[in-house]
């Protein structure tokens, strides 16, 4: 059936809208700093970054250090003109609450998940050293290279390179793991040694960080710029706050990333050991997801409604953190970038204050921008693959599991050995993924599955 005329138009208008977005902003797009390669606590070590990204011009390379850094003076305006202009950003109006006190992050951006509208953003294109929060690029990257059941034996070389101080969680050289163990590892414990033997699965660093920068590309993650797969403090490396969210915004797309990001604690395999009557045992340990509005801390409560997705600190980066949650129906994205208050716990907490924010905002508020969709989404006639499979970057059919009436609908935990009590949330098992093209222009809704409140602990 043909679209409606003024459908039509509308998608026209969007389309002309992103093109000249992209047109007037392409010189900001590749003008990234160079953060210094320090080592760091967080992340792994660094390998050599894409040259169709390397910026030519490092005059802001030391902008995302020290107490008295300033945004540059033109950054993108991709999603929007203010969302490129420095300082906080936001329509406030009779009935619209006032944003929280006490925010210190240089960087921070509240939008809809599914509408995709920028609700408050304070430098939201400033780039910035991302830490771990780039792993949720890495994961949206490499997810659906291979079935969760698929097994590797680790060889020395896959750990080879791991930088000084790296988090890890504790994968052991000729032993066998799971992809499903080692993205546990990768978002439960942001383990650059699950990043490296995904990576070393891949092809090696050097592929995997050219395909990290081209689906940042293709997301129109353009202040991105990948050089280590993992994060790790890395000089050219930077990402921004507008573009985490975009990422964390396609990621949530795929079940099986709802599912890690939302895991709170799950058993890892251990190291092969002989028993006591000689015969070699295999045990396992627990680990615990380090995103402490997920799993809560002495100081942070467990955010209510918390669906992920990832955190980060390096000495680059300081604290970075992205965070899904849902309440009433709607569903929120908040990223904050290195909070200069120096308190324990500090990216949280301001994540939870601009969270509780945007609730209260969200229906009142006017936004300051918008989240774009994909690049191939603005596609004329772009459909979904109808045969993929359900919860990958594809669709699924009227029929799918947890749709009901070709409405997402909620369902039990996910399973697979990591969630039980340990899983924050449920999800469906198949829902719709990714609209078409033209719907996503007219109708700028990219609705995610539908998310339930993560269940209290026993």
């Amino acid at each position: 059936m043909p679209a409606p005329k003024n459908s039509i138009r509308r998608s026209l208008l969007v389309i002309s809208t992103i093109v000249l977005s992209t047109v007037l902003t392409a010189p900001v797009a590749l003008a990234a700093p160079s953060p210094s390669s320090k080592p760091s606590a967080d992340s792994s070590a660094t390998a050599t970054a894409d040259p169709s990204k390397k910026s030519k011009d490092s005059k802001d390379s030391k902008e995302s250090k020290g107490s008295k850094a300033a945004p540059p003076p033109k950054m993108s305006t991709v999603g929007g003109t203010r969302l490129g202009q420095a300082g906080t950003q936001v329509n406030l109006a009779s009935g619209v609450p006032v944003l929280p006190k006490g925010l210190s992050a240089r960087s921070w951006i509240v939008a809809d998940a599914e509408s995709g509208e920028v609700l408050a953003a304070h430098n939201a294109h400033w780039r910035l050293a991302p830490a771990s929060t780039l792993k949720m690029l890495f994961a949206d990257t490499l997810l659906p290279k291979w079935p969760s059941s698929t097994e590797h034996k680790v060889e020395s070389s896959d750990l080879a390179g791991i930088g000084s101080g790296s988090s890890m969680v504790g994968i052991k050289e000729d032993e066998t793991y799971t992809v499903h163990d080692l993205w546990l590892g990768v978002f439960l414990r942001s383990g650059n040694d699950a990043v490296r033997v995904l990576a070393a699965m891949n092809g090696g660093v050097e592929s995997t960080v050219k395909e990290m920068n081209e689906h940042a590309e293709e997301l129109q993650a353009f202040d991105t710029v990948v050089v280590s797969p993992d994060g790790y403090d890395a000089e050219g490396q930077v990402s921004s706050a507008y573009d985490l969210t975009l990422i964390a915004r396609s990621g949530l797309q795929k079940k099986d990333f709802r599912e890690y990001a939302s895991t709170v604690r799950a058993d890892f395999p251990g190291e092969t050991k002989k028993n006591k009557k000689g015969k070699k045992v295999r045990g396992s340990f627990e680990i615990q997801n380090t995103n402490r509005l997920l799993s809560g801390d002495y100081d942070v409560p467990v955010y209510q409604g918390i669906a992920g997705v990832k955190n980060g600190n390096t000495t680059n980066a300081g604290a970075t953190f992205t965070g899904v949650a849902e309440q009433d129906g709607r569903v929120l994205l908040v990223t904050v970038m290195n909070p200069e208050k120096k308190e324990s716990n500090g990216v949280y907490k301001e994540t939870a204050k601009l969270l509780d924010w945007g609730f209260k905002a969200a229906g009142k508020v006017d936004p300051v921008g918008e989240l774009v969709p994909p690049g191939s989404a603005a596609q004329a006639g772009a459909r979904p693959d109808a045969g993929a499979s359900p919860g990958e970057a594809g669709g699924a059919g009227e029929d799918a599991p947890g749709v009901v009436g070709g409405k997402p609908v909620a369902s039990a935990a996910a399973g697979g050995g990591a969630g039980g009590i340990g899983t924050a949330l449920a999800v469906t098992g198949g829902v719709l993924v990714l609209l078409a093209g033209g719907a996503f222009l007219v109708n700028r809704r990219w609705p995610l599955p539908d998310l339930v409140r993560r269940r209290p602990h026993p």
